[in-house]
């Protein structure tokens, strides 16, 4: 088959002791992506095992190795690969052969038609265990209840993007699984395919139930960055109000009680709540303030905009 683009590919795959699985992912990639100008870059993430030399000794022109300093996850070993990518269409995925790079021409073929931006797999018949699949359900589930974005499988790594939307992702932390929802927030259109998966061929996964407590985690600062990035005094200045108007209700009451009624309030807890709650207010409303300042030092100060334009017409065209 014909390829759908003459453009360059950047295929990134983050590894981590994976050295029995690197050369066998490497002809398959070469096999489905045969006629394709494309790049395949390998971050190997401090490996403990012989990784590194394997991709090495396969001495494959196409073949690229990023060898990162120390272990920094998953997360920064993608960045650190999109970073280095030089193709049009930067496509992501795991070292351990789950993923089938045979699917990456059906995905790349919604890409090049300029219609989406991102195009993300959703693993059919998941060939993991339990300890993998409960906690992605979880996970998926939470995301889509409180992000409002119904992809159906956040934790698929193979994704493709367009090269704008990849460059744009600023991954850090754990963030790797929330790829869909940061290229989201950047106004990817997005499309969901299925995928095929396959069972481990070697190796250990990396993967358990801590993912849960992970994303959680991860995802409230998403929501936070989601709605009020560009306005926190809006989270902190609402909230901050609340608990002043609550403080002073609470004191206005003690002092009718003390003045109409002439009982002692001195040892009553309630006093003590009413001014926690005053100074919480001025706290947390203070802190929206400097949020609200340290915002606009970063779009001031490095001449960034808080929009992204999708096309500019001139006459029509």
């Amino acid at each position: 088959m014909a390829p759908l683009t003459p453009a360059l590919l950047s295929v990134v795959v983050p590894l981590y002791n994976e050295e029995d699985n690197v050369v066998p992912l490497t002809q398959k990639i070469h096999e489905s992506l045969a006629g394709y100008a494309y790049q395949i870059i390998y971050i190997d993430d401090f490996s403990k095992d012989n990784t590194k030399n394997v991709v090495r000794e396969m001495k494959d022109g196409r073949v690229h190795l990023v060898e990162l300093k120390k272990n920094y996850g998953q997360s920064l070993a993608l960045a650190a690969g999109i970073d280095y990518a030089q193709g049009d269409y930067i496509i992501t995925m795991d070292g351990d052969l789950q993923n089938d790079p045979s699917d990456i021409p059906q995905m790349l073929s919604y890409a090049v038609n300029g219609e989406f931006d991102l195009i993300t797999g959703i693993r059919q018949k998941r060939k993991d265990s339990l300890v993998k699949k409960i906690p992605s359900k979880i996970a998926n589930f939470l995301v889509r209840r409180v992000t409002k974005l119904d992809i159906k499988d956040n934790g698929c790594a193979l994704k493709v993007f367009t090269k704008d939307i990849a460059k744009d992702l600023n991954l850090y932390g754990e963030m790797h699984r929330f790829i869909t929802l940061l290229a989201h927030l950047e106004g990817a259109q997005i499309k969901q395919v299925p995928v095929k998966h396959h069972a481990r061929h070697a190796g250990v996964s990396k993967y358990g139930l801590e993912r849960v407590f992970k994303v959680v985690a991860d995802m409230m600062l998403l929501l936070f960055i989601r709605k009020y990035f560009q306005r926190p005094i809006h989270l902190f200045g609402i909230f901050g109000f609340l608990l002043i108007l609550l403080g002073v209700l609470i004191n206005v009451y003690l002092l009718i009680v003390k003045l109409g009624f002439g009982e002692d309030i001195g040892n009553r807890p309630l006093l003590i709540f009413g001014l926690m709650f005053i100074l919480a207010g001025i706290q947390l409303f203070t802190i929206g303030i400097v949020m609200e300042l340290l915002i606009r030092t970063y779009y001031e100060s490095q001449k960034k905009r808080p929009y992204r334009i999708k096309k500019v017409s001139i006459g029509g065209q």
